[in-house]
């Protein structure tokens, strides 16, 4: 597997992490998908949101692939009063990251990163390499850690 972003920066502080690659498909970006051909229980595959808060500006949140962001939460957690899902257009530009491939790791700035608390129940979870089709799958403690990101 060619090294990705990610890859190169966990390589450089020192985090352990294994690798896994599978055939994505352009028509189906979905979690399931993800966490189908990578063999895993949905559970423990986490899919990366990128969301605008109206006090912080951009904020992150990484949960289960197959649970969707409740909004009200994500802004109460965040210290904002509403938050909303950017729109597409705006990822790769905001984060340098495409759909399917949206890392919580290296994006173009740090924003306020959340991971949903189910994270903590597994010795190890998949979150995307930063590339469509390649995943990361590491301790979520060490994810937290290098992310500064806050359980939720």
């Amino acid at each position: 597997m060619t090294k990705t972003n990610v890859m190169r920066l966990l390589d450089a502080a020192g985090v352990a992490y294994r690798t896994a690659e599978y055939e994505y498909d352009e028509s189906d970006l979905s979690g399931r998908h993800a966490a189908e051909q990578l063999d895993m229980p949905a559970e423990q595959v986490f899919k990366t949101l990128v969301a605008r808060g109206d006090r912080s500006g951009p904020v992150v949140f990484c949960i289960p692939v197959l649970d969707e962001l409740d909004l009200r939460r994500a802004a109460s957690v965040s210290g904002n009063k509403k938050v909303e899902l950017i729109h597409l257009r705006e990822l790769l530009p905001l984060t340098g990251y495409l759909r399917g491939g949206c890392s919580p790791i290296g994006m173009k700035k740090k924003f306020p990163t959340y991971i949903d608390e189910t994270c903590i129940l597994f010795d190890e979870i998949a979150v995307s390499a930063g590339a469509r089709g390649k995943q990361i799958i590491l301790a979520p403690h060490d994810l937290i850690a290098y992310t500064s990101a806050e359980v939720f």
